[in-house]
C-alpha cells in the first residue's frame, strides 16, 4: 500500500479543487479501489492505462470531478457498463447512503466489482451481471450514469427502461458531443451540461444531463 499511499496528498489536493470533501476514510478506500484496480487489471483487462499513477488521474480524480452533480445522494443510481466501476466505486465511496447499482455484462469485470463491494466494503453497492437490455430491475433508478457508452444515443436507447419517471441520465464524455447530441429521440432533451475542469487533465471533459421531455410521458 506503500505506492498508493504516497498518492495521497495528490488525491486530497485534486478532490479540493473540484470542491469534493473527502474524509479520511474515503481517501483510503479510494487509495485500496486504486489498488485492487491496478492489481486485477494485468489478468483481467479492466483498463488500457497500465500506470497507478496514471490512473488516479483518469480514472480517480476523472470519476470525482462528477460525484456531486449526479442528483439527489439519496435517490438510487444505476451506473450502466460501468466496467472497472467508474464512476459508480467512488460515488458510492463520497455517498455511502446512496443506494448504487453497477451493471455490466462481462464476468470478468463484475467479478472484480463484486470483490471491490465486498474487500473495502461499500454495502451500498449492488452488482449486476447482465446485459443492459434484458436486466428489469425491481424499481426503475432516479439517475442513471455512464462513462464508457460509445454514444449518448446508445446509452438513451439501451437503458430508457430503467429511469423512473422524473429521472435523469448523466453521461460522461470527452468533447462536446454536438453531433451525438443532435441524434437524440426528440423525446429526450438535454437539461444541462457541465463543462468540467478534472485538476491535471488538459482535455475536454463534459457531463451531459438529460431527461425525458414531459410529453413522452413517464416510465418506458
Amino acid at each position: 500500500m506503500s505506492q498508493m499511499e504516497s498518492f495521497r496528498p495528490r488525491l486530497v489536493a485534486a478532490a479540493a479543487q473540484m470542491s469534493v470533501a473527502l474524509t479520511e476514510q474515503q481517501q483510503t478506500l479510494l487509495l485500496e479501489y486504486l489498488a485492487m484496480f491496478a492489481r486485477w487489471n494485468a489478468a483481467y483487462n479492466l483498463s488500457a492505462v497500465r500506470d497507478p499513477a496514471e490512473m488516479l488521474e483518469r480514472h480517480i480524480i476523472d470519476s470525482l470531478s462528477v460525484v456531486n452533480l449526479c442528483g439527489d445522494a439519496a435517490e438510487p443510481l444505476i451506473d450502466v457498463g460501468s466496467g472497472g466501476g467508474l464512476p459508480g466505486i467512488p460515488l458510492a465511496i463520497v455517498h455511502p447512503e446512496r443506494a448504487i447499482t453497477l451493471l455490466d455484462s462481462n464476468g470478468k469485470k463484475t467479478r472484480f466489482l463484486f470483490q471491490v463491494a465486498c474487500q473495502l466494503p461499500l454495502p451500498n453497492v449492488q452488482v449486476v451481471n447482465e446485459r443492459l437490455e434484458a436486466y428489469r430491475p425491481a424499481a426503475p433508478f432516479a439517475a442513471v450514469t455512464s462513462r464508457a457508452f460509445a454514444s449518448i444515443d446508445d446509452m438513451v436507447r439501451g437503458s430508457e427502461h430503467l429511469l423512473a419517471a422524473g429521472g435523469k441520465f448523466y453521461a460522461m464524455k470527452g468533447k462536446y458531443p454536438e453531433d451525438e447530441l443532435s441524434a437524440l429521440p426528440k423525446a429526450i432533451k438535454v437539461e444541462r451540461v457541465h463543462t468540467l475542469s478534472v485538476p491535471g487533465c488538459d482535455a475536454d471533459r463534459h457531463l451531459i444531463v438529460l431527461s425525458r421531455a414531459p410529453e413522452s410521458g413517464g416510465q418506458a
